[in-house]
């Protein structure tokens, strides 16, 4: 192996570790008080919330960076995917560091165009035909978005201050023109949806993560969902202060509860493991919505950490399912069983996994879905609550269901070739998996995180 390909296994991995390092110091820097930094002319501005993102993006994108590093490719493969990557995650970061909502649409963009070509990286008629059909999808919601945020710049322009800096419509949101407004808000929202994996946006979701490799999938279920769901907290909080909350409420409350119905109902019938994470990336981003559009500071804060929690524990299952592919030669259920006997070192991180993405204590999702519920009932959406809480418990017995199946009974012979298990019980792969599931379990009960979101909602208007 050359220094070229030497040094572009450990790019991605080196890059995550920049992230979370600066994540962490600018979370340092901005917790507390309304500490801001900018740069590029106020182009690029940092408050709490991008910091906590920041964070957020370099935990996962570490884990799953890390966790992924498999069997080395052909040189020129090699170069190529972690060019990809590393520019999936500047993109990331541009999304984050922006200012200006065209700057941070540029941005979702660019994370579409680096990820088309993530997803059909394995090659072969599915893997094109799915990264296709992202493309497609993910262009058409980039557009709605762009068309929204067209259309916020003309609201500005109508009162004489034209203006697309979320700092400045934050600071005077009289600015934006009542009635262009609301429909410029509107689609915007509805257009980051599409990328955030919102139902009925969402159906790119299963092809994508059925042909992407696994660090592709860990990364963007882990975090490029939330990053998107990003640019709608960041509207919603616009919204609510230029238009009254109703307008968003309404959204992300219907699409948070019709993104849960329609994961669940997919999930009763699916026979595809790597699908059945796909489609639980969509009930949780329909929980993100759902949160958002109750608002205050609990559903808020648990809205952020619930991002962190998810993140964390997806990455990890699909880095599993990843190697469960390469030992078992298939992605059906029914073809997996008895993992706990013949690959211990692949059931106990997916059991731990799923465990935390169920929502068991003392996993943060545990503590952030409750909380979640609770605000519901505080904010007089005691219905929402409860149409909730039973559609997580449908699909709470489909997922245990599930993962009881290929973890339980006699062990299944592996199919000829390279045996995932034998590589998975190396603590080089195991580390980064139990790093992930132990931050997701340890957070909820840090002292430290509790500043960190009160700041975040500041930047959001959260606590006002």
């Amino acid at each position: 192996m050359d220094l070229l390909t030497r040094l572009a296994r450990i790019a991605p991995t080196a890059a995550a570790t920049t992230l979370l390092a600066a994540g962490v110091g600018l979370v340092a820097v901005t917790t507390g008080g309304d500490r801001t930094l900018s740069a590029a002319g106020g182009l690029l501005r940092v408050d709490a919330l991008s910091a906590y993102l920041l964070l957020v993006v370099g935990a996962v994108s570490l884990t799953a960076t890390w966790g992924g590093l498999g069997p080395p490719r052909e040189p020129h493969t090699e170069v190529r995917f972690a060019g990809l990557l590393v520019l999936f995650l500047g993109a990331m970061t541009l999304t984050l560091l922006a200012d200006n909502l065209g700057v941070m649409w540029v941005g979702i963009e660019g994370t579409t165009i680096a990820t088309a070509f993530l997803v059909g990286h394995h090659g072969g008629r599915a893997a094109v035909e799915a990264a296709w059909k992202y493309v497609v999808l993910g262009s058409v919601g980039v557009a709605i978005a762009l068309l929204g945020l067209v259309l916020l710049y003309a609201a500005s322009a109508a009162t004489g201050h034209p203006t697309l800096s979320w700092t400045t419509l934050m600071a005077d949101p009289e600015v934006i023109d009542p009635g262009l407004g609301r429909l410029a808000l509107a689609l915007a929202v509805l257009g980051l949806a599409t990328k955030a994996g919102l139902a009925p946006m969402h159906s790119w979701l299963p092809d994508a993560h059925s042909q992407a490799p696994a660090q592709v999938s860990a990364l963007m279920s882990g975090v490029l969902l939330s990053v998107a769901f990003y640019g709608i907290l960041r509207l919603r909080a616009v919204g609510d202060l230029a238009l009254g909350p109703e307008l968003m409420r309404v959204m992300l409350v219907g699409g948070g509860l019709l993104s849960l119905t329609v994961a669940a109902a997919l999930m009763v019938a699916q026979r595809d493991y790597k699908r059945l994470l796909a489609y639980s990336s969509t009930e949780h981003m329909g929980i993100l919505a759902i949160g958002a559009g109750i608002g205050g500071p609990l559903a808020l804060a648990a809205v952020l950490l619930h991002m962190l929690g998810h993140g964390l524990a997806k990455a990890t299952l699909f880095l599993v399912a990843g190697r469960i592919l390469a030992d078992r030669g298939s992605t059906r259920i029914d073809h997996v069983h008895g993992l706990l006997a013949d690959r211990p070192a692949l059931a106990w991180p997916f059991l731990a996994g799923m465990g935390t993405l169920l929502g068991f204590p003392p996993g943060a999702l545990f503590f952030t879905e409750l909380a979640i519920l609770l605000a519901g009932w505080q904010q007089g959406l005691g219905w929402v609550s409860l149409i909730t809480a039973g559609l997580l418990v449908v699909i709470f017995a489909v997922l245990a269901r599930h993962t009881l199946a290929m973890t339980l009974g006699g062990g299944t012979k592996a199919v000829e070739g390279p045996r995932a298990g034998d590589d998975a019980g190396r603590w080089t792969a195991t580390l980064p998996l139990v790093a992930a599931l132990a931050a997701a379990s340890a957070v909820g009960f840090a002292p430290a995180v509790q500043p960190v979101l009160e700041s975040a909602l500041n930047a959001l208007g959260g606590l006002r």
